[in-house]
């Protein structure tokens, strides 16, 4: 029989890429282009989320 392994709790928002460099287009004194870091706001950029601990399945 097969094992299953355990899937990555990934961020459903940024799909795990949490961090991007966005361009300003400016660009400094060696011509080098100005970067901006971007940080996912669900994960604040580590790219996991976190089980949600307080929700309980009610019904029947």
């Amino acid at each position: 029989m097969p094992q299953h392994a355990p899937t990555p709790r990934v961020c459903r928002d940024c799909d795990g890429h949490a961090s991007a460099m966005v361009t300003t287009g400016a660009r400094t004194l060696d011509g080098s282009r100005v970067l901006v870091r971007v940080d996912c706001p669900a994960c604040q950029g580590t790219g996991h989320h976190a089980p949600a601990a307080g929700l309980v399945r009610a019904g029947r």
